[in-house]
């Protein structure tokens, strides 16, 4: 099955930096970043403490129930739904995938603004209902994902299906920070004839042209010029290969940024980008989801 193949492919190295050498031998490759310690770092000194800003109230209200949208090997795959209460049609859908964190109050703030905007959103559980309070626990928590990667990529296909065949939404994109935002460019690239548009914010880039060339999602990246984690030559290195590849896609760098900019329980909040970043992506939403139907032209 060629998402079961893709699932696997995750397990392989992305890329690696050639080191410099001298004489006749060839230089080494220098080994790839650790996706889970570089995150780490960012997040050393974080702690995922509520703020006013992280759990601001939707432009209107909403209905939410935690629901189990499918099942893993264990138990079931539980999550966190919310929709306009008003909602008299299918809406589009919108699968929210959490930061390092897990799916923890933060997350579903944002899963209930992003609601509050017409769309009926689901915010998946990759931590199999665990969430962190320390950055050690969460570094355990991310390191299970990436020793797992199947287990993580049918998760977001389960989650796909219940929005698809449950929640009757006509199209479907996927939205994630950090964490997630590496796992919503995995969505579109493993769901690339599913997925109708895709988001992430400082999430861990893919600049391997084969594997790029199989995205074929409307997508939308955004990234801090100061994070260490996700190094800028990376981001414009994913950025010029998409564009060689004319993929549908706009990668914003803010020069000024760090790491985790957009989220109000960090430290490195930065509501310049914050606001703009969520402008943006409301806009990206409305446009590639909230298509007219033939009885609305």
């Amino acid at each position: 099955m060629k998402i079961r193949t893709r699932l696997i492919a995750t397990l392989a190295v992305v890329g690696a930096l050639q080191a410099c050498g001298s004489g006749e031998e060839p230089a080494a490759p220098a080994p790839a970043p650790d996706p889970v310690a570089a995150t780490a770092a960012e997040h050393a000194h974080d702690t995922p403490a509520p703020t006013p800003l992280a759990v601001a109230e939707p432009a209107v209200p909403v209905l939410e129930q935690t629901l189990a949208y499918g099942e893993s090997g264990k138990s079931n795959l539980v999550g966190f739904l919310a929709m306009p209460a008003d909602a008299a049609e299918p809406l589009p859908g919108i699968i929210v995938i959490h930061e390092w964190w897990g799916l923890n109050d933060n997350i579903k703030a944002m899963t209930r603004r992003l609601a509050g905007e017409g769309y009926v959103v689901l915010a998946v559980d990759l931590y199999g209902g665990a969430t962190a309070t320390t950055p050690d626990a969460a570094q355990a928590l991310m390191t299970a994902v990436v020793e797992d990667p199947e287990a993580a990529g049918l998760n977001l296909r389960q989650a796909y299906d219940y929005l698809d065949k449950y929640a009757f939404a006509p199209r479907i994109a996927s939205v994630g920070w950090c964490f997630g935002g590496g796992w919503s460019l995995q969505a579109a690239w493993l769901l690339p004839d599913a997925l109708d548009a895709t988001v992430m914010y400082y999430g861990q880039v893919m600049t391997d042209r084969n594997r790029l060339a199989a995205v074929d999602v409307p997508l939308l990246g955004f990234f801090g010029g100061l994070d260490a984690s996700i190094p800028v030559r990376d981001v414009q290195a994913f950025r010029a290969t998409l564009q060689a590849l004319s993929k549908n896609a706009e990668v914003l760098i803010y020069p000024r940024a760090d790491h985790a900019f957009a989220n109000p329980s960090g430290g490195n909040y930065d509501e310049e980008a914050a606001n703009d970043s969520w402008e943006k992506t409301l806009a990206f939403l409305s446009r590639h989801l909230k298509l007219a139907t033939p009885t609305q032209q």
